[in-house]
């Protein structure tokens, strides 16, 4: 018989709105015990997902799960970019984005069925200056939500909206100067997502012809949508069509470079991080391999 691989599972006790006093017991009972030795960490504080990571793929895991949201993924999947390291995701997040392009279900037992199965893709990864993520970023009224959502203690769709709701009419666009395709254009946005998969999360698809595998980001610019329009624009979210929309422009890529006015937050994978004003995103081809349905 073939050795076991070693799993490694990162559990953050506090992403999204789902208790995970279980998963333990969920991971004894649903994983393949012929096929895996599973270890089981939980992170103690902001951030610790990445060094639990890097120290599990120095000890040589075969796969790493995060269990967790988009934050949680993103900080164990950038300590897999290109290494032989598989990545596992169990998603209890909030929003949940990756997960829902990747029809990765939020179920648990049926995740763990993913796991047992073990079909593995490699996809794409963006850096952003010296960061990286895995589904989306984005600069402008995006991140400004990111960075309040974060202060909130209670996490799911509903805060997320009350807060949009709350900032929304006196956001003032700001100018943003991009440079991609051997071009120079000058926007001013309501915000900018650079997006790796379709997903804001939520199930609402910013970026409806993006393909996690292409080698190109999809640059999504959005214009400030009167407010009268906003169930319009919304209802396009949630259908795949936003991109028909008057107010979105896209471009395909795999660099843009972004100057802005001054440093300030960037959304990366859900989770606000302030950048320096002049930003460059590139595309990693084909650099983190994860286990999908």
């Amino acid at each position: 018989m073939e050795n076991k691989k070693r799993i490694v599972f990162i559990v953050n006790p506090i992403s999204g709105i789902r208790k995970k006093q279980n998963v333990p017991d969920d991971i004894d009972h649903y994983l393949d015990k012929e096929k895996y030795d599973a270890q089981i960490l939980f992170t103690e504080y902001a951030g610790h997902a990445g060094p639990l990571a890097r120290k599990a793929v120095a000890d040589g895991a075969d796969i790493i799960v995060a269990v967790g949201g988009d934050g949680s993924i993103n900080e164990v999947s950038k300590e897999l970019v290109y290494t032989k390291v598989t990545l596992g995701i169990i998603p209890l997040g909030s929003g949940n984005g990756l997960a829902n392009f990747l029809n990765i279900p939020i179920n648990v037992r049926k995740a763990i069925e993913i796991l047992n199965n073990g079909n593995e893709m490699t996809i794409d990864t963006i850096s952003v200056n010296d960061d990286y993520f895995v589904s989306i970023a984005g600069v402008g009224f995006d991140a400004l939500v990111a960075k309040h959502f974060a202060t909130q203690k209670r996490r799911g769709f509903m805060t997320y909206f009350r807060i949009v709701s709350n900032r929304y009419i006196n956001y003032r666009p700001k100018k943003y100067i991009l440079n991609c395709n051997n071009e120079t254009i000058t926007r001013r946005a309501l915000f900018i997502s650079f997006a790796n998969s379709d997903q804001f999360g939520y199930n609402t698809s910013i970026a409806p012809d993006a393909k996690i595998n292409d080698g190109l980001m999809d640059v999504c610019i959005v214009t400030k949508v009167p407010l009268l329009k906003i169930p319009y624009l919304t209802h396009m979210l949630f259908h795949k069509r936003v991109h028909e929309s008057k107010y979105v422009e896209l471009i395909k890529t795999d660099e843009i470079f972004v100057s802005r006015k001054k440093n300030r937050v960037v959304n990366i994978d859900g989770e606000s991080k302030k950048l320096t004003k002049d930003l460059h995103f590139k595309m990693n081809h084909l650099s983190l391999k994860v286990i999908v349905p």
